[in-house]
């Protein structure tokens, strides 16, 4: 069955095969370990983790490369400010050493806890030094890249263009709108690949320009070059990498090598929390921890962001997780139930679903869509082990844990809740519909929620 995605390079979707056999090579932004992951950045890794499930749901083998960026990331893009890491480091009176490796490991456990594979190589910005000189040098060597007193520096002048991803034009752009103008630059839009290091710099390293460290960009230049060679099939990030790091991706590898390093681009749009932005100054970042910590499985996060295609903003909110919550369980107990049924279906009543979910999925990972055909799944009355058999194999995509056990254990209902629950129902079969609403009230004060069923209630 086709696959297609939507590519940033092209504004549309196109047709996606991989240009070498069937193995998929793919890039993927990581982290910048100097604070913890938000929920808008694990969903990100969401996406990117469903990108990975599909094409594997497809038969294609991943060769999926993922960096750690333990060095080099300003705090402007306008290579100016400190390193992240360095000010991280500062602030806690740690080294760059000991922030990176906490908030990596605080990193992975995140990818754990939502069910997000870890890519085949995931590589260190500081393992990888002596690549990214090489890649500095051939950018000199080749004319894309001068010298100056405070850094090495991309010229944007020789590309036959540049914001191929974003579509900006720097002809009608004011100098300083962006970038700060640094008078021993040749143009306002020149970036730098190697930054020289002040004297009491915590990370430098020796160089032909002096002690000195990477930029942000060269890192994922260098290191996607590596492992993957001068083309590849897919690069993914979010929505906020394309203006500059992925600009600037893009012009260094025509300046080394002449082309465009990925084939296909995709990204991932903002979460919003309550419809706006995240921010520190309104109290609204928020990170998996939070949701865990409020008594939620993190897969409800997992869940909640299908409600949305990747390329749409989607707006959390709390009420949202607990209905996704209920929901999850939901799917969980319907699993069960087709698990236990007695039912048999035919073969080509599996295949009418198995088809709208792989369609759904190979369309840009129209997660909603195949959502959709889930839930008829769950809901048949026909209760078969076939069906839970096809539930456990879109759960390959999902993820969720769908054949995950509901532990009632630690929920054993009260004697003196079993009673009032009786009295509910003795009292709805007399139709006594004020008594019914009453008693429902006062065993909701009890802590425990009664669903009514036909073959009388169900309680939580």
């Amino acid at each position: 069955m086709d696959i297609y995605f939507y590519n940033t390079l092209t504004k549309k979707k196109e047709k996606f095969e991989p240009a070498i056999g069937n193995e998929v090579r793919m890039y993927s932004c990581g982290p910048t370990v100097y604070k913890d992951a938000t929920i808008g950045n694990m969903r990100t890794n969401l996406f990117q983790d469903v990108l990975r499930r599909v094409l594997k749901y497809n038969g294609y083998t991943l060769k999926h490369v993922m960096n750690i960026t333990d060095v080099g990331h300003l705090v402007s893009d306008a290579d100016e400010g400190e390193d992240k890491m360095i000010k991280s480091a500062k602030e806690m009176h740690k080294t760059p050493l000991e922030i990176a490796e906490h908030y990596t490991k605080l990193f992975f456990k995140d990818l754990k806890n939502l069910n997000i594979e870890t890519p085949e190589i995931v590589c260190k910005a500081t393992d990888h030094i002596q690549e990214m000189i090489q890649y500095v040098q051939k950018l000199i060597d080749n004319g894309y890249a001068y010298e100056t007193s405070t850094a090495v520096y991309f010229d944007v002048s020789k590309l036959d263009e540049y914001g191929v991803l974003s579509g900006i034009d720097l002809r009608k752009q004011k100098a300083g709108a962006r970038v700060e103008v640094d008078p021993e630059k040749r143009n306002p839009y020149d970036f730098a690949v190697w930054i020289k290091a002040p004297e009491n710099h915590l990370m430098k390293w020796e160089s032909p320009w002096g002690l000195a460290y990477p930029g942000w960009h060269i890192e994922c230049s260098a290191m996607g070059q590596k492992y993957l060679g001068r083309t590849f099939d897919i690069h993914t990030g979010g929505i906020d990498l394309i203006p500059t790091h992925h600009e600037n991706e893009i012009a260094q590898s025509k300046g080394a090598y002449g082309v465009n390093p990925a084939r296909f681009w995709m990204h991932g749009e903002y979460l919003l929390i309550d419809g706006g932005k995240m921010s520190k100054s309104l109290g609204n970042v928020y990170l998996l921890n939070d949701i865990i910590s409020r008594g939620y499985d993190p897969l409800v996060y997992r869940l909640f962001t299908y409600s949305s295609n990747y390329r749409n903003k989607i707006n959390f909110t709390w009420d949202g997780i607990e209905a996704n919550s209920k929901s999850l369980e939901k799917l969980r107990e319907g699993y069960q139930k087709h698990l236990n049924g007695n039912d048999d279906v035919s073969e080509p009543e599996i295949q009418n679903f198995e088809t709208k979910f792989h369609q759904a999925i190979n369309d840009d990972l129209n997660m909603p869509l195949a959502m959709s055909v889930v839930w008829e799944v769950i809901k048949l009355p026909t209760k078969s082990p076939k069906y839970a058999k096809l539930l456990k194999k879109f759960d390959s995509v999902l993820a969720l844990d769908i054949d995950r056990p509901i532990d009632t254990s630690k929920n054993e209902i009260p004697q003196e809740v079993i009673e009032l629950a009786e009295k509910r129902l003795k009292a709805r079969k007399e139709k006594n519909w004020a008594e019914s609403d009453s008693l429902r009230d006062e065993i909701k004060e009890k802590g425990y929620e009664i669903e009514d069923t036909k073959d009388g209630y169900q309680l939580k």
